[in-house]
């Protein structure tokens, strides 16, 4: 089963939002049932910044068809301590509580059977040594009952096995990036488990470390760089049993236009025509639907 979504749904501020140009301008229209249309998953953003609410989660099965997953973030008190710190001024120290809170909040989508796995996302700063190794395996067998994906961008855990080693033998996914390549970047990731995870961040290298949560990602890819894509992830997904591909690219409805020509490549038919808004603000989309 390949799913193939957007990283978020919700960007309703700033310049670089979807109000208007993906949604409906001046509609009061739900923007997970407008965005559930097009994509049948979509990874939670808002599971970062804090845990979900079992009442939102609810509410969001409930708004969603019954083979929609949801992929959900892991709460940046586990990934990103310094964020986390410069958030809310406390030091990120760890409790049970913590722990139950978040799969508190996972819950009801679990529960409705639209759980499809959840995302370890650390940081490029997140480096391999003993000490991160030894937090890493805790953190695998603390969320052992779900399936999960770990985002590990630093080139030291491409370095050496033990990295490969541990994930496979817990059957956890290497997620698969695309980003700028800088000389720390992550190397060539194996395929460690029999779900494929791939997040497609963009190509803008001019901003990537002084633009801002938008600006960073504003990067449309060709119409050639998606053809390159599919072909890398069709190798990988030909020997799993599910994957998820995420766009990430998010400024300006981009991750909207790059999922939706994904799909067409994996030839998935869309159910329902894209907004004009989107054909007429992103033509190289009419284009491949013509």
């Amino acid at each position: 089963m390949i799913h193939i979504g957007t990283s978020g749904w919700s960007y309703p501020t700033g310049e670089g939002r979807w109000d208007g140009v993906f949604y409906p301008p001046g509609k009061n229209v739900d923007h997970l049932e407008f965005y559930a249309q097009y994509f049948d998953t979509v990874e939670i953003n808002s599971s970062f910044y804090r845990p979900i609410f079992p009442n939102v989660a609810t509410n969001w099965a409930k708004k969603t068809p019954a083979d929609f997953r949801f992929t959900a973030k892991l709460y940046q008190k586990f990934t990103h301590p310094k964020m986390y710190k410069e958030a809310t001024g406390e030091e990120a120290d760890l409790a049970a509580e913590d722990y139950d809170r978040f799969e508190a909040g996972l819950e009801p989508l679990a529960a409705a059977g639209k759980l499809g796995c959840l995302l370890a996302q650390f940081p490029p700063s997140f480096k391999r040594d003993e000490e991160s190794l030894t937090y890493l395996e805790d953190l695998i067998r603390r969320f052992s009952r779900y399936s999960l994906a770990v985002e590990l961008r630093h080139s030291s855990w491409t370095e050496r096995p033990e990295t490969f080693a541990l994930l496979e033998s817990n059957g956890v996914a290497w997620c698969m990036i695309d980003e700028p390549k800088f000389r720390s970047s992550v190397g060539e990731v194996p395929l460690t488990s029999n779900l494929a995870y791939f997040r497609f961040h963009g190509r803008n290298a001019k901003e990537w470390w002084t633009g801002d949560r938008e600006t960073r990602y504003n990067y449309l890819y060709s119409p050639q760089e998606t053809d390159a894509l599919a072909d890398e992830a069709r190798e990988v997904v030909d020997r799993v049993e599910e994957s998820y591909l995420f766009y990430n690219n998010h400024f300006g409805a981009k991750a909207v236009v790059n999922a939706l020509q994904m799909r067409l490549k994996f030839g998935q038919q869309l159910a329902v025509p894209p907004p004009k808004t989107l054909l007429k603000e992103y033509p190289t989309l009419k284009e491949m639907l013509e």
